[in-house]
């Protein structure tokens, strides 16, 4: 923890404990929103609902935001109706959705009940989409304009209603039928004369995605055209909300984590790992161990079928970790690499054929110098014969080719039929080039070595 962080968080018990409200008020008021959600988690639970209330109304729904659900329902439990109120009407309705799909249902029978007739319509109609979608994760609150507004109405507009939206630096220029045909930044708006109309102002060309699209690809497209908004249209082309940066960065970060998780043959799970139970945690990885257990056992068979090849060249035996954690490393390296460019969107299932050809100059490149290696150490440091030197190299070759590229196209298979790139990461690729690197071991040294 930084020391000036530990400092704050001193401070801010010790003027609790000495009930000095005042300036508790006063050192609030001078932090970011996350900074002061993150004292909640040092303060005793029954000081949270009054270090609430210290705060402004519009600060203290920016810090409920930033809390996670835990001390969000923990915190609901100890306000009013009239704070939980005030808080819900602050909130954007993007984040108000996300919260009520979050809580308990006795949790968001309170705060349906707090909410305007209007509020819950647009929760409810966030709630309806998809979880992966976009409209899931879109604000309704921006400003649209029409082509026919001057500049003097489209600014007094954004001064009357600007701080009811989620941001104003782009406005969205719709028809009579509500369906988007341009948009105009704020920088546009000001630098135009008042008597111009919006249409001469905006440009037609707009960049948005449909609220049943991914939300992944709406992070991307925000990221790509580098937007603090993107507009998101229904079938029929109307503008139904936005999603901005914020949110985008939310996505990325769950997706990133959830990728990991895969990786590493772990169930995602959807707390920060203090918080989650040890048997949660259990549940997460047991399925996956279990899973990988039983197809490990296809190199324990592949072992026995030549238990008496073994036994007659015992120094066969001591290379056989090496070059399944080679191949096995070779296989993860290539997956890696691949995966993050599906995520990005930098490799299609159309490069297939650019992949297969780059992962194998890549991969006889690898095994060659593995194998050069490997000789040179069989032969001086392992003290064995020319000819299992020579079966372990080659071995080395074949099976870092044979692993890169299975690394390299498994997971764009996975993509291609519907399943996650991620899943197809380490674990599985290893389990499968450790059972190719026996075969090819155990080819070579049965033609090599006669047994």
């Amino acid at each position: 923890m930084p020391e000036n962080t530990y400092s704050l968080e001193k401070t801010v018990v010790a003027l609790w404990e000495k009930k000095r409200t005042g300036s508790l008020r006063d050192l609030l008021l001078t932090l970011q929103p996350v900074q002061v959600a993150g004292l909640f988690e040092v303060l005793p639970e029954e000081a949270r609902p009054l270090l609430f209330r210290l705060l402004p109304k519009e600060t203290a729904a920016e810090v409920f935001i930033e809390l996670d659900a835990e001390l969000q329902e923990a915190l609901i439990r100890g306000l009013s109706d009239i704070e939980l109120k005030a808080i819900v009407e602050e909130m954007s309705m993007d984040d108000a959705a996300d919260l009520v799909e979050e809580m308990p249902a006795n949790v968001v029978h309170r705060i349906l009940e707090q909410a305007s007739p209007e509020a819950r319509r647009t929760i409810n109609e966030l709630l309806k989409y998809p979880e992966d979608s976009a409209g899931s994760i879109m604000t309704t609150e921006f400003v649209s304009l029409h082509a026919s507004d001057t500049v003097a109405e489209a600014i007094a507009l954004i001064r009357r209603t600007g701080n009811d939206q989620e941001t104003v630096d782009l406005c969205y220029v719709v028809d009579a039928g509500r369906k988007l045909i341009g948009v105009a930044s704020l920088r546009a708006i000001l630098r135009a004369n008042d008597e111009e109309t919006m249409e001469n102002v905006m440009q037609s060309h707009v960049v948005s995605v449909n609220t049943l699209d991914d939300k992944e690809a709406a992070a991307h497209a925000l990221k790509e055209y580098d937007f603090n908004a993107l507009p998101v249209v229904d079938a029929e082309n109307r503008l139904v909300g936005i999603v901005t940066v914020d949110d985008a960065i939310d996505v990325l970060e769950d997706e990133a984590s959830e990728d990991i998780a895969k990786m590493a043959a772990i169930t995602p799970g959807d707390k920060p790992y203090l918080r989650t139970s040890v048997f949660t945690i259990f549940k997460n990885r047991i399925p996956w161990l279990l899973l990988l257990m039983v197809s490990a056992t296809f190199t324990g068979i592949i072992i026995t079928k030549f238990e008496d090849a073994l036994s007659v060249c015992v120094a066969l035996t001591s290379f056989i970790p090496m070059l399944m954690d080679t191949s096995g490393n070779a296989g993860s390296q290539s997956s890696v690499t691949i995966i993050r460019g599906i995520s990005l969107g930098e490799i299609e299932f159309s490069d297939l054929p650019k992949v297969v050809w780059r992962e194998a100059r890549v991969s006889i490149l690898c095994g060659v110098a593995l194998a050069a290696c490997a000789f040179l150490k069989a032969l001086f440091f392992d003290r064995v014969g020319v000819s299992v030197a020579l079966v372990v190299s080659l071995t080395l070759v074949v099976t870092v080719v044979l692993a890169k590229l299975v690394g390299g196209t498994l997971p764009m298979l996975a993509k291609k039929i519907g399943f996650d790139p991620a899943v197809m990461a380490s674990p599985f690729i290893t389990t499968i080039v450790d059972a190719l690197a026996l075969l090819v071991y155990f080819g070579f040294a049965t033609k090599l070595l006669g047994i």
